[in-house]
């Protein structure tokens, strides 16, 4: 039993060289494993400060994509708003000005049709004009051969004219 109960000189001798053991780990060891130890716990915590950090930001991006998303398809929807518009009001325009020119077009061919029958008309009258003085210039000169027959159409004449 003597082997395990320490004697009064052991206990002081471990206990000199355990108090000079933590002097010198003190001394030399302790502040450089505590300065460690505190950059150690200072970097996490700047690394989960960073990480917040990071984590706020990705969210105010994500909210700023969102926004300018949907600020891009409301302005999308507008352009595409006023392409529509703009092109009703080309194809109505263009319907109007063809429509337009479709009447200038039929009132000129009319006006063409109108002046063209005239002047067939026209030339009808003429070459009627000339067919029947044809016919009336053959008509007298057989029947007012002899001396008789001119007096006969004079004397019509002349009653006619007295009627009238």
């Amino acid at each position: 039993m003597d082997l395990i109960t320490p004697s009064l000189g052991l206990i002081f001798w471990q206990l000199v060289f355990f108090l000079l053991l933590v002097f010198v780990l003190g001394k030399y060891a302790w502040r450089p494993i505590l300065s460690s130890l505190n950059e150690r716990e200072k970097s996490i915590e700047d690394a989960i400060e960073l990480a917040k950090k990071t984590r706020n930001e990705m969210a105010q991006l994500k909210a700023d994509n969102d926004r300018a998303k949907a600020d891009a398809i409301i302005e999308r929807d507008a352009i595409l708003k006023q392409a529509r518009q703009t092109a009703e009001k080309m194809i109505a325009t263009a319907k109007n000005e063809a429509a337009q020119e479709a009447k200038a077009e039929i009132e000129k061919a009319r006006k063409t049709f109108r002046e063209e029958q005239a002047a067939a008309v026209s030339k009808l009258k003429d070459e009627t004009s000339k067919i029947a003085l044809e016919i009336a210039e053959k008509v007298l000169r057989r029947e007012l051969s002899d001396k008789t027959s001119q007096e006969a159409l004079v004397n019509d004449w002349l009653k006619d004219a007295k009627l009238n």
